[in-house]
């Protein structure tokens, strides 16, 4: 029956609500008269009040205003940080809800069993684990440039970061250092609703093996002291500056011009020594990246003959450490720098059976086939929205006899792992990762196999 439009909430009322559990992506999930609230910063037991935001025939959403009776799993937050939103979960709760929500995905969105489903990697570090951070400029109240994060649920509106607690020590200096610079030097942040000003974003990335760093600037078109912001930097970090046009917000495109120190950021993984271009894609968390590659490796049940294809491989770091155990390594990225990266790392690192390639993988996987081989081994590391029915339709095509899937998005998992199972594969364990505490995303491993023809 649906829901009577009476009893229906409307954008900005004002409720009291019982949080019951946590959706997919970190939102309480309460209902009121019957009809269901995801609710940003509310937990499981918190009965809190609500502002409804987007309201929809089945469901609302709202953001907590305030926690009147808290969840007995509540605990005080150690940081004010937008971008750690599960602080006030205990950590060994954390891992027990996204072990949970892995397994809802897959048996609820894929409708798949028979899986083992292996308990979750705890990470290393539950604070200053991240090895990549993306800052926005704006204006606090009074007109002061700042550098933070947006606001949740408020793209015009900036907060302020001092100390962040998912960045190093060193990362944050650098961020301060710039941050001081460019009041020093009066200029304009980017204005979200007019499209005008100067400073968008700053991106510092670091080394945690190696201890370099890069910072990268990210402005309109415009005029820079490069040489004035380089002084100012202590610790030589490699610097760098991008030149946007488009209005949308965005670290990505642009014009990229090396200001100071070196062009790549060096890195040690798993025993490899990589180079990191500005825009390449690489793990954020380094230390969990080491235990998210080693069990792809593990899956892949390498014995040395081989033939394994690394799909989405971004700069070769997952393909280059299973190189060695297999007999030919054929990676596919459609960014070039992230393949002209992996071509780099592979000759560095004295690998030569591993061979990189640019290209849309739904476009040249074919022709990969027709050149190479079919693989034995298929990896694919794909972004969030997971794999499209023609690139599943390729791998299928392709016909390897084990796949694993490095997924960053257990939602996205499963109905990529029911499309392969319903083409003759087994989804035979799954492990989830945690690499982002304090969050709700969550990393996890699969093994699919082909099953035997009847």
């Amino acid at each position: 029956m649906e829901q009577s439009t009476a009893t229906r909430p409307h954008r900005g009322d004002e409720l009291t609500v019982k949080i019951d559990t946590l959706a997919h992506g970190g939102a309480g999930v309460a209902r009121h008269n019957g009809y269901v609230l995801f609710v940003a910063g509310g937990i499981p037991g918190d009965t809190v009040r609500v502002a409804v935001g987007k309201a929809k025939r089945a469901y609302a959403e709202a953001r907590t205003l305030e926690v009147l009776q808290p969840s007995p799993d509540r605990i005080a937050p150690l940081a004010d940080h937008p971008g750690a939103p599960w602080q006030v979960i205990p950590y060994a709760r954390q891992l027990e809800i996204k072990q949970q929500q892995v397994d809802d995905s897959l048996r609820r969105i894929g409708r798949l069993d028979g899986f083992t489903l292996e308990p979750i990697v705890a990470a290393v570090e539950q604070w200053r684990y991240r090895n990549k951070l993306e800052y926005s400029f704006g204006r606090d109240t009074d007109g002061r440039l700042i550098c933070g994060f947006h606001a949740p649920g408020r793209w015009e509106e900036i907060v302020e970061v001092r100390d962040c607690m998912l960045a190093s020590e060193a990362g944050n200096r650098a961020r301060e250092e710039v941050v001081e610079w460019c009041r020093a030097q009066g200029l304009e942040p980017y204005d979200r609703r007019s499209g005008q000003g100067f400073l968008r974003n700053l991106v510092v990335r670091e080394g945690r093996r190696t201890g370099e760093l890069q910072v990268r600037l990210v402005t309109s078109p415009g005029r820079l002291d490069g040489e004035s912001l380089a002084g100012a930097l202590s610790g030589a970090p490699g610097l760098l500056w991008t030149r946007l046009e488009s209005l949308g917000e965005t670290t990505m495109g642009g014009q990229t011009e090396l200001l100071a120190g070196a062009e790549r950021l060096e890195e040690e993984l798993g025993g490899l020594r990589v180079s990191i271009s500005g825009e390449a894609f690489f793990q954020t968390n380094t230390e969990m990246a080491e235990q998210l590659y080693a069990l792809a490796i593990e899956y892949a049940q390498l014995r040395g003959f081989e033939r394994v294809y690394d799909l989405f491989c971004g700069i070769g770091t997952i393909g280059l450490l299973m190189a060695p155990r297999a007999a030919e390594l054929w990676g596919l990225e459609i960014v070039e720098d992230a393949i002209a990266d992996a071509i780099r790392n592979a000759r560095r690192n004295e690998i030569d059976n591993a061979r990189f390639f640019a290209g849309d993988v739904r476009l040249v996987l074919r022709e990969l086939v027709e050149r190479a081989g079919r693989p034995d081994v298929l990896v694919v590391d794909p972004p969030r929205a997971g794999l499209s029915q023609k690139v599943v339709r390729r791998v299928i095509e392709a016909a390897p006899k084990r796949i694993v899937y490095v997924s960053c998005n257990p939602t996205t998992l499963a109905p990529n792992a029911a499309q392969l199972v319903e083409a003759g594969y087994e989804l035979t364990k799954v492990r989830p990762v945690d690499m982002f505490p304090q969050t709700p995303h969550v990393e996890c491993v699969a093994q699919l196999e082909r099953r035997a023809a009847s």
